[in-house]
């Protein structure tokens, strides 16, 4: 039970019912969030914040107890609740899929003090955890070969670590790993790496990242556009067990 949430809808005279009919969701929905403590969609609990007159963190605090940093909870959020994410990845190892030690490697050379790296890592390993949700979403991911033959450059034991939890991450049923051969040489992906999330609602959201800000995009146009890339993208790839195997062909090839 949220009382906090229950006693902001007594004192504004909202019902479920109300409260829902304002936000733009059906009114069991609504009914969850107070009697199951279930967390609302961020758009959702901005505008049920807004009728209630309340602070977010009045009515719904585990939300700012995470270790995320405060730019990326809005995605970190919506990644939690999405049922089917889009990701391409041109030259790391997906988030979802990095090993703690592959998660330091790829902070190694920024001037972050312990603490901050720490919290990185940590906010990392969390996220990993939808996953292994009992309803994790489809998670469909594509990464250039690059990404591969980078690791062989690294430390050995990373790198095993690394492809191993890859390799396993791929095997699961909610999760596609495709991989852009070097033969396909130039495509639009190489801009940089982005995911598409779909929500349960049919509405959707990009996270594009890049080398100063990261950001969160939804409207439409924005949408449509990465939406149309990724078709492009996940078209040069190369189908799921022969992206394995090239994979395992890789990292054989480190052996010898």
């Amino acid at each position: 039970m949220n009382h906090a949430l229950r006693s902001a809808m007594i004192e504004a005279g909202e019902t479920a019912d109300s409260l829902a009919g304002k936000v733009g969701v059906d009114p069991k929905t609504a009914a969850r969030w107070v009697t199951q403590d279930r967390i609302p969609h961020p758009r959702h609990r901005t505008a049920a914040a807004a009728v209630l007159g309340k602070d977010i963190g009045d009515i719904w605090p585990d939300v700012f107890k995470r270790r995320e940093a405060a730019w990326f909870r809005p995605w970190a959020e919506i990644e939690r609740e999405a049922v089917a994410l889009r990701w391409y990845e041109p030259a790391w190892v997906p988030g979802l899929f990095q090993t703690e030690a592959y998660i330091r490697a790829t902070i190694a050379g920024e001037m972050l003090s312990v603490e901050a790296v720490e919290r990185f890592v940590a906010s990392r390993l969390k996220r990993q955890a939808i996953l292994r949700q009992d309803q994790p979403p489809l998670l469909i991911a594509v990464i250039d070969e690059s990404v591969i033959w980078r690791l062989g450059e690294g430390d050995p034991m990373l790198r095993s670590a690394q492809i191993e939890h890859l390799v396993g991450r791929a095997e699961l049923p909610h999760v596609e790993l495709h991989v852009v051969p070097a033969s396909a040489g130039l495509y639009p992906g190489l801009g940089g790496p982005f995911i598409l999330a779909e929500m349960r609602d049919g509405a959707r959201a990009v996270y594009a990242d890049s080398q100063l800000a990261a950001h969160i995009l939804d409207r439409a146009e924005d949408v449509a556009t990465l939406a149309s890339r990724w078709e492009r993208i996940r078209s040069l790839a190369l189908p799921g067990p022969a992206s394995l195997a090239l994979i395992k062909k890789v990292a054989a090839s480190w052996m010898t």
